[in-house]
């Protein structure tokens, strides 16, 4: 990963069919929360070991921002974001569960070591360009998930702000800002492909371990 990467926030249920699947409700404000930077695996093609032995893993597209700068109000978004990538956000989701009913935090269903793939980083085209095109991810041959950072419930403008004002936010962090429907249980063996717009930007074969 060649580039510097701080802090890595991640905005759950940001987009209202994902969370109408899962049967969550949709917040009334960005629920944001964190990854350590042990998740992070740049999906140039390789292999990826994530765990096998705690139930479902899920599989969730997610469009990937790097900060350039400390954040101000006011700041424009086009001045604040220097990149973008394609990622996934990998959920132990029967462990995720687990400790949602018990009222822990999500860190070990979400955090873990290799759980956040991204493609390599691209240049941030603008908001308005970004807006025009989908992201989507494919798996084994199949497309599972197409998205498009307009139909965000809370936009990057109002994601990065409400991170600046509870958390922080400055030059080298990350924020991956959602998915949309469509994730799914990972396999061992399992083949994902990340687009941008129509072209392939990353990959990454699945090891589930023992």
């Amino acid at each position: 990963m060649t580039v510097n990467v701080k802090n890595i926030y991640c905005v759950g249920r940001n987009y209202a069919q994902h969370a109408k699947e899962l049967n969550n409700a949709v917040p009334e404000s960005p629920l944001v929360f964190t990854k350590t930077t042990h998740a992070l695996v740049e999906a140039n093609g390789q292999e990826v070991i994530l765990p096998g032995n705690f139930g479902r893993m899920h599989y969730e597209a997610e469009f990937v921002i790097h900060i350039a700068r400390q954040y101000e109000p006011g700041i424009k978004i086009d001045d604040l974001i220097d990149k973008m990538a394609i990622g996934i956000d990998f959920t132990l989701r029967d462990l995720q569960d687990d400790l949602r009913q018990k009222g822990y935090p999500w860190v070990l269903a979400k955090g873990f070591l290799n759980s956040a793939v991204i493609s390599p980083w691209y240049p941030f085209e603008g908001l308005t360009v970004s807006s025009e095109k989908d992201f989507s991810l494919v798996k084994n041959g199949q497309e599972v998930q197409r998205g498009n950072i307009k139909d965000m419930i809370f936009d990057l403008p109002v994601v990065t702000e409400y991170i600046a004002k509870h958390l922080g936010l400055g030059a080298g962090d990350i924020v991956f800002t959602g998915t949309p429907e469509g994730v799914g249980p990972v396999s061992d063996g399992d083949q994902f492909i990340y687009n941008w717009g129509e072209k392939q930007i990353g990959s990454s074969i699945i090891r589930l371990s023992i």
